[in-house]
């Protein structure tokens, strides 16, 4: 009876203060112009971190063969087989530095990605919830169901975009006023 009573007075709590709207966090990330741009510049540093990676295995692998091949080693002196043994060691290094750096730049971009995407959410999301009248907006994912009607990831990524483009407008803008003024001063 106790328990009833509990979650019947939850109930009228829930209702009192309002609906709760849900946004899908992913489509938000796949679908706005914000969270493609992220996964474009995301994509670039990873693209750019393999290619170092890429150029050192390369590297390692020509040094290898060389290393493996017997006529080549043996028209080597002492000394010289030394050095490329060292240089293979080197570069062996260098791509195990090379590997950790990479899974710990791109570990912190995705941190910082989803952190800029979250936030870009939570602005865009208020005004929804105000015309909604929400009381809360919460992310999609931490429910196991979802009234169709309750969500609102169509309307955020809307709006999301609408300040993506004022934003871009207003860098573009400052950017435009800086060429004129850099200009002036180089004229002057």
């Amino acid at each position: 009876m106790a328990l009833a009573a509990a979650l019947l007075a939850g109930t009228s709590i829930t209702a009192e203060q309002g609906a709760i709207g849900v946004v899908n966090f992913s489509s938000c990330v796949t679908d706005s112009k914000h969270g493609k741009k992220e996964q474009e510049n995301f994509e670039s540093l990873r693209k750019q971190m393999a290619s170092m990676i890429e150029n050192v295995e390369s590297q390692l692998k020509e040094l290898s063969a060389k290393a493996n091949d017997v006529e080549y080693r043996d028209s080597l002196s002492p000394q010289a087989e030394q050095e490329l043994q060292a240089q293979f060691q080197g570069l062996q290094e260098e791509l195990s530095r090379y590997q950790n750096q990479f899974y710990q730049v791109l570990n912190h971009a995705n941190h910082q990605m989803v952190g800029k995407i979250n936030s870009s959410i939570a602005v865009a999301a208020k005004p929804i919830a105000e015309k909604n009248h929400f009381s809360y907006v919460i992310n999609k994912e931490a429910c196991f169901y979802v009234r169709p009607d309750l969500d609102v990831t169509d309307q955020v990524i809307s709006e999301m975009n609408k300040r993506y483009d004022l934003e871009s407008k207003r860098v573009s803008e400052n950017d435009e006023v800086t060429t004129e003024t850099d200009t002036m001063n180089r004229a002057g």
